[in-house]
């Protein structure tokens, strides 16, 4: 049976993407082993595979990234492995070096567009140094996809690489709606906390509603901002920062929403070219969408109408328009039959079979 490697930065704790692709592989008859880190507030996990979440002395900075990635080639070179599997440019060097030095394969999963996340374009320095780290080592590279289209699109405009398309899409599964009973509607947003998101001018909006309740699930760089936000704002009732929920407690919280939000700023080309996960989330659990008029996501809304399209960022434009979404019930109706359909053709198990092909070639026997 063959070992392949999966290393991320994160702690495993909440990365649906890398979960899946682990399950996949291991099901395929591959032994999996997923690499992360292990922070103080980490909580347990229990997965089918093996795990790993290396302990760090630095957790923030350019110290982090040193520590881990020189932590994980020791990791890496020291272990059986016959494919490694990088996800995203921040473990990509480490797996690099270990795949020419021990002539292993490599495959290179780029969750997103790195060196485009706001947090390094308002530091062009440390950019600058993730662009060698790209260009050094993305050309080079003969297995890689990435999550949609427009990006696969972009690497091959600027590498002249194909790199394949495997989107963020949860396992299909029959979802029994749940029975709570709330007082409010409930409007959804999981995943990362953080700045572009739409999730200040969300907070705001909740001054302008009444018989709306906002949950924030996730955490990330803004969470106590927005807490002393909401604070100062007197919308305690109205808007629950719920933090960060295990994988399997994430969907309960889904299930119960009314309308999901995924309302990104074009903040650089990484938010401009996102297809969140939490959109094929909300869509598994049949909830109508709000998202922002970005091009990946705005289309999968549109070829199925299932949501709309947010008009403007302005609080209370977006207060406005959520209140004529659920004034419109024969729209909403609509919306809701929809997504019975796309939800069949939009899950894991049909995407799980274009991944299977960029490791079918090294087989997992043997």
């Amino acid at each position: 049976m063959k070992r392949i490697i999966i290393s991320v930065t994160n702690d495993l704790v909440s990365d649906n993407r890398v979960h899946k692709v682990a399950t996949s592989l291991q099901n395929s008859g591959f032994e999996v082993f997923l690499v992360g880190r292990k922070l103080k507030n980490s909580p347990e996990i229990s997965r089918k595979y093996k795990t790993h979440r290396i302990r760090l002395i630095f957790n923030k900075s350019v110290l982090f990234y040193a520590e881990f990635n020189f932590r994980l080639f020791l990791f890496l070179f020291f272990h059986k492995v016959d494919i490694l599997l990088s996800n995203d440019l921040d473990t990509l060097l480490p797996n690099f070096f270990v795949s020419s030095l021990k002539n292993r394969k490599l495959v290179y999963d780029s969750h997103e567009l790195f060196t485009e996340v706001p947090e390094l374009i308002e530091r062009p320095k440390v950019q600058k140094i993730w662009l060698k780290i790209e260009r050094f080592c993305l050309p080079k590279i003969k297995y890689s996809y990435t999550v949609c289209q427009s990006i696969s699109d972009y690497y091959k405009e600027k590498y002249g690489i194909e790199m394949g398309v495997v989107r963020n899409i949860p396992f299909c599964e029959k979802i029994e709606k749940l029975t709570i009973q709330h007082d409010n509607k409930i409007l959804l947003y999981q995943g990362a906390v953080n700045i572009g998101r739409g999730l200040e001018e969300a907070v705001e909006a909740m001054q302008f509603l009444e018989g709306f309740e906002l949950w924030i699930i996730g955490g990330g760089d803004i969470e106590n901002q927005l807490k002393t936000r909401v604070k100062d704002l007197n919308l305690e009732e109205k808007v629950k920062i719920l933090g960060r929920k295990k994988l399997e407690e994430l969907a309960e919280y889904t299930n119960q929403a009314d309308l999901g939000l995924s309302i990104e700023k074009n903040m650089g080309l990484n938010y401009y070219f996102a297809l969140p996960n939490k959109i094929f989330d909300y869509i598994q659990a049949e909830i109508p969408i709000l998202c922002s008029d970005l091009p990946e996501m705005s289309r999968i809304i549109k070829n199925y109408n299932i949501g709309a399209i947010l008009e403007s960022h302005e609080p209370k434009k977006v207060a406005i328009q959520i209140k004529l979404i659920f004034e419109n019930k024969s729209q909403f109706e609509i919306w809701t039959d929809n997504l019975k359909v796309a939800k069949k053709e939009l899950c894991w198990q049909n995407e799980e079979k274009i991944l299977l092909t960029y490791f079918g070639n090294f087989g997992s026997n043997s």
